[in-house]
């Protein structure tokens, strides 16, 4: 190692000290109508199809995409 890397990182830590952080403000409340079961259904139905059907579909046909053609 050079004599200038612990310098260098030295340094480069250095601005990393002191740049500012901003903090996130959150703060919840209740909501102000409650969610329907026609909405939670829909909701749940949408995360289904986007997530769990894209996956089931390459779990069922993994043995055609091991093949090599």
């Amino acid at each position: 190692m050079s004599v200038l890397t612990p310098l260098l990182l030295r340094g480069l830590t250095g601005l990393t000290r002191r740049l500012p952080v901003q903090r996130a403000q959150i703060h919840s409340k209740p909501p102000q109508e409650q969610l329907g079961t026609m909405e939670v259904a829909i909701g749940l139905t949408s995360c289904f199809l986007c997530f769990l059907l894209p996956s089931g579909w390459v779990l069922s046909h993994l043995e055609s995409y091991k093949k090599r053609e």
